[in-house]
């Protein structure tokens, strides 16, 4: 291949439009003075890059009030590694979660530690906040 067209094409794939990988750090998005235990089952689970996010119903115990939480924690690569697989948070599963708020006061959440209701598993979560019980 000739310079200038080896030129050409190195301009042409340097226009190409690439995604964009958004990554947040912590600190952006959640408050380490806003440490939150909660219960609830386990009712969607997204495993996929850049961070794994499951959701939960958490019932109020004054109101009676369930609310849908979202947590977020690791990589998958991340979260592989510690001891996670795709199957070991299902859908209808009861978990207790020790993470942080989020900021905005919304209902979502960073994960540190997900405790397994039935066996009394702890695994860590993956948080770039640092976990309790990682493996």
């Amino acid at each position: 291949m000739k310079l200038p067209t080896l030129a050409f094409c190195v301009a042409l794939v340097s226009t190409l439009p690439l995604p964009v990988f958004a990554h947040h750090s912590f600190a952006a998005e959640y408050d380490s003075n806003k440490p939150v235990v909660m219960t609830g089952a386990v009712t969607k689970v997204d495993w996929a890059n850049p961070h794994v996010y499951f959701y939960i119903d958490v019932k109020d115990e004054t109101s009676g009030k369930v609310t849908n939480w979202a947590f977020e924690m690791g990589a998958p690569a991340v979260l592989t590694r510690s001891g996670w697989k795709r199957s070991s948070v299902k859908i209808g599963d009861t978990i207790t979660i020790h993470g942080t708020l989020a900021k905005d006061g919304g209902t979502h959440g960073n994960a540190r530690t997900v405790i397994m209701t039935a066996t009394g598993e702890k695994l860590g979560a993956g948080s770039s906040e640092g976990a309790e019980g990682q493996r």
